[in-house]
């Protein structure tokens, strides 16, 4: 994992320097993901100049934000807090969305915006936290939780993100706690999902890395209708990669 970790470091930082950047903004909602981009900020940056983000909606509470930003040594004045719920009941009253998913891409997507406004005013570059299984399970949303300026996760799979994060040495509450996008009261992504990212990263290996197609994937103590599961998750997802489509893409 130390080739891992400098391989990371190096490419914040060369990105950062290339940008001719050295701020760097990024939403932190107390999961594991954020907590291991923002130890990578730190490490790669330093922590005079990581602004952590905190969003919550109504009374949600983001302690192990609050916990993992401290844990990093990034002074109290480079955080801030924004409660995001008038904007989103504004934006969900105007558009009549009432449907509970129509309101959680609402609140990704506000987040989005707070975010890019605070990196505005610092003149920095948004760091993101999506991981590779997010991805191909298209387990974000568009121009939402997946907007950034880099990603220093986007390689590694969630499994490999925990991995990540026992060798920083990171508090055990983020590799304890149950993966969750925030959306809603008491939402999990494996819940949401149908399957745990323990399966389907063992999936994805099989069907994105080594390119094997689901019908002859065979992986012990994983049923084949649990691969299928997942396999027509990532086809029913894929378009998220895609767009926009444009003329020269459909050629």
């Amino acid at each position: 994992m130390s080739k891992e970790l400098k391989q990371i470091t190096d490419f914040i930082r060369q990105t950062f320097t290339r940008q001719k950047k050295e701020k760097a903004v990024i939403a932190v909602s107390g999961g594991i993901d954020s907590a291991v981009s923002l130890t990578l900020a730190v490490k790669a940056l330093g922590a005079e100049n990581v602004f952590p983000l905190f969003l919550p909606y109504d009374k949600q509470l983001f302690i192990d934000s609050e916990i993992i930003s401290a844990w990093n040594d990034i002074p109290i004045e480079n955080t801030q807090t924004t409660n995001i719920h008038s904007m989103v009941q504004a934006i969900a009253k105007t558009l009549g969305a009432e449907e509970q998913l129509s309101l959680g891409n609402i609140m990704a997507r506000v987040r989005m915006i707070a975010v890019y406004e605070r990196a505005r005013q610092l003149d920095a570059l948004v760091i993101g936290t999506e991981n590779k299984s997010e991805k191909y399970l298209g387990y974000f949303t568009r121009f939402g939780d997946e907007a950034s300026d880099l990603e220093p996760l986007q390689h590694l799979y969630k499994t490999q993100v925990r991995e990540l994060a026992e060798f920083l040495e990171l508090p055990k509450i983020f590799s304890q706690k149950a993966p969750t996008a925030g959306l809603w009261q008491g939402q999990t992504d494996e819940e949401e999902l149908g399957f745990s990212y323990e399966v389907a990263d063992k999936v994805l290996i099989e069907l994105i890395d080594k390119k094997i197609t689901a019908k002859n994937i065979v992986i012990p103590d994983i049923t084949p209708e649990l691969v299928q599961k997942v396999a027509k998750r990532v086809a029913s997802q894929r378009f998220k990669l895609e767009v926009p489509y444009t003329i020269i893409s459909q050629k």
